[in-house]
């Protein structure tokens, strides 16, 4: 009895690692390359994030090994800034763009990185475990559209909702650029 307890511990608590079909990790990442700031250009939007402007996400590295996540947004209607201290750390190998990600003590959620400006490292695609989450990630406040068009084909090929996928205002980083995939 105790040893199915455990394994329903564990498999509870790693229930958010995988990725949804379709979805395959970047290799020969290097992750010296991807720590510093990347700006929230697009997302499925979730509970956690709404409402937010300004995201941004930090990426510096740990000394277990792991990465330290600074995501921080600004909420608009309570005129304050948000702010969610996390950590990562591979699942596989270092070279590989999947990532195991905590903001929750020990409850790890998936971060595949799946398509990537492999030369200069200046914009990124990610997924959760599943299609219910999807990001794109930028070194600047805002994307030309090549980057736009290419994010929603790869993303739509991979199964995820494009029609759903929002903009993230970024007013203090850049020109506002709050719209739907859709509107494009």
């Amino acid at each position: 009895m105790r040893n199915i307890l455990i394994t329903c511990v564990l498999f509870a608590l790693s229930g958010c690692l995988g990725m949804p079909n379709n979805v395959e990790p970047v290799n020969n990442f290097e992750i010296n390359k991807y720590l510093g700031t990347w700006y929230e250009i697009a997302r499925l939007d979730h509970s956690f994030e709404r409402g937010l402007s300004d995201v941004t996400a930090q990426y510096s590295l740990r000394d277990d090994g792991g990465v330290s996540v600074l995501n921080r947004g600004y909420d608009a209607k309570n005129d304050e800034w948000s702010e969610a201290q996390g950590k990562a750390f591979f699942v596989n190998s270092a070279d590989e763009g999947y990532l195991k990600v905590s903001f929750f003590g020990p409850f790890y959620g998936s971060y595949v990185v799946f398509e990537l400006d492999k030369d200069n490292y200046s914009y990124a695609f990610i997924s959760g475990p599943n299609h219910d989450y999807l990001w794109l990630l930028s070194r600047t406040p805002t994307v030309d559209q090549e980057i736009i068009d290419k994010f929603k084909q790869m993303s739509e090929q991979r199964g995820f909702d494009t029609s759903e996928v929002i903009y993230v205002e970024q007013k203090k980083g850049g020109a506002s650029n709050a719209h739907t995939l859709d509107s494009m």
